[in-house]
């Protein structure tokens, strides 16, 4: 727990989730509730395997004496209870006598993931994907509190790279045109990027100055290759497009141009 007691020391209070989801319930005393929340601007949490992420949970919060802070937010898989995040903190801006929106910052590192659940028989890093929930505790003015479970949920997804290869770059109209590339994703277990096999990708194409569409699609081998022969039909560009998962995020690759002559 090297990491935590870090944090702590440079952002003041800072927590980490336990391994086992805590029992759902909401309680507390008053009125004051959380009635909206988003986390990360309603998109999915990207980690690789690398740079840290740090993404937001923004509450609104109302009570009828005002909000006084949150004090307390976390966040873990809803499936395991797994949740290797840091809390950095809250900081609040009123919106009315009764309304305050709240801002909490996490904090994933995924070089500390692995670690995290390394005394637990069976532990994978990588399970640690999916879909998570976000609680927080949070207080009033007149001394209210509540206690607020499950106010969002949210995905915590792999990230992943894609390549394209498109030959020959010249080639005659009608002729054989293949387009090859590798699909991969991170891996948090030993922090490397590996193959993502029997995935469905598509292949596009685009004219110059047009929109990219989808010709064919292939799947991912054992190594996260993935190959189409097509016909050329006129100059333009090719891409390989994965449309994600619940564990792993949507990436397109960079267009390779190829010349029809």
């Amino acid at each position: 727990m090297r990491r935590s007691i870090a944090v702590l020391a440079v952002a003041g209070a800072v927590a980490t989730a336990v391994m086992a989801a805590p029992a759902a319930h909401a309680e507390g005393r008053g009125d004051i509730r959380v009635v909206k929340t988003v986390v990360n601007a309603g998109g999915s949490v990207i980690v690789g395997v690398k740079n840290v992420k740090q993404f937001p949970i923004v509450m609104t919060i109302k009570d009828n004496s005002g909000v006084k802070a949150v004090t307390y937010a976390s966040a873990f898989n809803r499936s395991n209870g797994a949740g290797p995040v840091s809390y950095l903190g809250t900081s609040c801006s009123r919106s009315s006598a009764t309304t305050s929106v709240c801002t909490a910052v996490m904090e994933i590192d995924p070089t500390w993931i692995d670690s995290y659940g390394s005394g637990n028989e069976g532990w994978d890093a990588n399970a640690v994907a999916g879909t998570w929930r976000a609680d927080a505790t949070v207080k009033a003015n007149d001394g209210d509190y509540w206690i607020s479970d499950n106010i969002a949920t949210f995905k915590v997804k792999r990230a992943a790279t894609l390549t394209t290869d498109a030959a020959p770059e010249r080639v005659k109209k009608g002729g054989a045109l293949t387009v090859v590339g590798k699909l991969s994703r991170a891996n948090w277990t030993d922090l490397k990027y590996h193959a993502y096999t029997k995935q469905l990708v598509k292949l596009q194409y685009k004219k110059p100055g047009g929109a990219y569409h989808t010709v064919t699609t292939a799947t991912s081998d054992s190594k996260g290759h993935l190959r189409a022969t097509v016909k050329a039909s006129g100059t333009g560009s090719w891409r390989w497009a994965y449309l994600g998962s619940t564990t792993t995020m949507k990436v397109v690759s960079t267009g390779d141009a190829v010349t029809v002559e």
